[in-house]
């Protein structure tokens, strides 16, 4: 197992590497100079020269990038062009507060997704199958953006049941931070269950033909048992997967959310950050993305064995 986990590090390494240029070649590109940005009408030609040299921008993109990347190898991520903090804490501060919106609504709709997927195979062609499945599809047709919107018009405006925009934090208010993030965790909830509905529903529905579940029926078996004894295991195995992938892109993507019911996220400082050309920021930001991304799915390999058997006899 430590060989394994090992291998998958080393493995993780190059896509980093590889994520850290893409990303730095790519900030280059955007149009406009952050030194203009920060003068803005009162920049001279001295001024713009005197600020780029003191940010670094008057030089190579290479030795640029070599700057950058050993700062970051000693944990320095640069400091903000437009707020002068420092990158790393800034992008901590706020990926824990993308985190546990973005954990809370994969964890809940998983718990109800992969039952519900599960159920909709095992009664495949009835009315509860069409039906779950119908629900998927119209909440995976749905744009977060969209959805996030409907609810604020039910439950903030018509109903006023809970607050419609803004953000506390739970060290000031555990209650009144958890009624401002009900509508995003919602959000997520309700989007992530139609694609997580739709593939448990698929993997159960391979693994409900092979010969050793018609087996476990012959020998007499309630459909209980069949179901979370012998089927879940090896169903869950591609779900699990597809739990990773979607927990990685949602900590990276979750701007549109944070956006709509203006939360202090990472995805918000990434967009705020595009619209300054706060290089530091950006970068920071993207790399944290990467390196999350990367980890997730590193974990997700290493915890596979314990949910598909045929992974572990290997």
């Amino acid at each position: 197992m430590l060989h394994f986990a090992f291998k998958r590090i080393l493995m993780a390494l190059p896509t980093l590497l590889i994520m850290a240029v893409a990303v730095f070649i790519l900030i280059r590109m955007i149009p406009g100079d952050p030194a203009s940005l920060m003068l803005g009408d009162l920049a001279t030609p001295a001024s713009l020269a005197d600020l780029r040299q003191r940010l670094g921008l008057d030089r190579s993109l290479p030795v640029q990038f070599a700057i950058w990347s050993g700062n970051v190898l000693h944990g320095d991520f640069g400091t903000s062009i437009t707020t002068s903090q420092p990158v790393l804490p800034l992008v901590l501060d706020r990926f824990w507060i993308s985190a546990r919106i973005v954990l809370l609504g994969v964890l809940i709709a998983s718990v109800i997704a992969v039952p519900a997927g599960m159920i909709a195979a095992w009664r495949q062609n009835s009315t509860v199958d069409l039906a779950l499945v119908g629900l998927a599809t119209l909440l995976y047709s749905i744009p977060t953006f969209w959805m996030g919107l409907l609810l604020l018009l039910l439950f903030g405006l018509k109903l006023g049941w809970l607050p419609v925009v803004g953000y506390v934090s739970f060290t000031d208010s555990p209650w009144a931070a958890a009624l401002y993030i009900v509508m995003p965790v919602l959000t997520l909830v309700l989007h992530e269950m139609g694609v997580l509905i739709r593939m448990a529903r698929s993997s159960t529905l391979e693994v409900l033909r092979l010969d050793y579940i018609t087996h476990a029926r012959a020998k007499g078996l309630s459909e209980a048992a069949v179901l979370w004894r012998h089927t879940f295991r090896n169903a869950f195995g591609p779900t699990w997967t597809l739990i990773g992938l979607v927990l990685g892109n949602l900590l990276g993507g979750i701007a549109v959310v944070e956006t709509v019911f203006t939360i202090p996220g990472l995805g918000r400082l990434l967009v705020d950050a595009i619209f300054a050309r706060d290089y530091p920021v950006i970068q920071g930001c993207l790399l944290f993305v990467a390196f999350v991304y990367v980890m997730v799915n590193l974990v997700v390999d290493l915890l596979y064995p314990a949910f598909d058997p045929r992974v572990t006899a290997e």
